[in-house]
């Protein structure tokens, strides 16, 4: 039996890389269903005809999760294909890195929209629901970027407003037995990492004393660990996977 059999969820930026690597992983820990919203609708559908979904539902939403009335359309479409949400995981997000002084406001907005305003709508349309049941999990991916980065002032600010955002959404949902954590991936071997020219790839890994880049895996696995009842005492927490590295 798996640990998330009879449980349906929702996952942005779900159709490649550190998404795609959780899609799998709850697949293999026997989720019910899930929705997989995703700007490029092909993409999503895409890897799921990368993936066992024999005994599983998966469905591919189009969404960009900075906008609420696609935000609210995709939710209620899973909704009425599966009838519930039980976990929620935040993870779509964009980077458009510049030092601050060279830094636009366009530049500021698009990332801030997507990364933290598209955690703030998908929670604003799930957790109703979850209130509504008295059961949920959210799982919000962060990055030790929220720390402090050099050129990441947008991508920095966006994490870190994840964090304290999972940390009070805990503080509240607790009576209603909502889990919220956060997780945050160091240097993750993905798609939007192997653009990282290869001296800074170095240097990233020279500073992480595991000596290599994490694999999206190492990050589902986590993910899936929170969205199960083996984590139901594990609430507000922000979980740092990042092989001991720091920005």
């Amino acid at each position: 039996m798996g640990k998330l059999e009879g449980k349906y969820a929702i996952i942005t930026g779900g159709g490649k890389g550190i998404g795609e690597s959780i899609v799998k992983r709850f697949l293999e820990d026997g989720i019910g269903g899930i929705a997989v919203l995703e700007y490029d609708l092909n993409l999503a559908k895409e890897m799921i005809t990368r993936l066992d979904t024999s005994d599983a539902e998966v469905l591919a939403i189009q969404c960009d999760v900075s906008n609420d009335n696609q935000v609210e359309k995709a939710v209620s479409q899973a909704m009425k294909h599966f009838g519930t949400v039980d976990i929620l995981v935040n993870n779509a997000g964009i980077t458009q890195d510049s030092m601050f002084h060279k830094m636009t406001d366009e530049a500021w907005d698009a990332v801030i929209n997507v990364n933290l305003k598209g955690a703030y709508y998908l929670c604003k349309h799930v957790v109703p629901i979850m209130r509504k049941n008295a059961f949920g999990k959210i799982v919000n991916i962060s990055s030790i970027s929220a720390f402090g980065n050099v050129g990441q002032a947008n991508y920095a600010a966006s994490k870190a407003g994840l964090i304290g955002f999972s940390k009070t959404l805990a503080k509240e949902g607790g009576p209603k037995n909502i889990n919220v954590n956060c997780v945050a991936p160091g240097y993750i071997e993905t798609d939007m990492y192997k653009t990282v020219p290869t001296e800074i790839i170095e240097e990233h890994i020279k500073n992480t004393p595991l000596r290599r880049l994490g694999k999206p895996h190492e990050i589902a696995s986590v993910v899936s660990f929170l969205s199960s009842d083996d984590a139901s005492f594990l609430s507000g927490q922000c979980i740092t996977v990042s092989g001991a590295a720091t920005t």
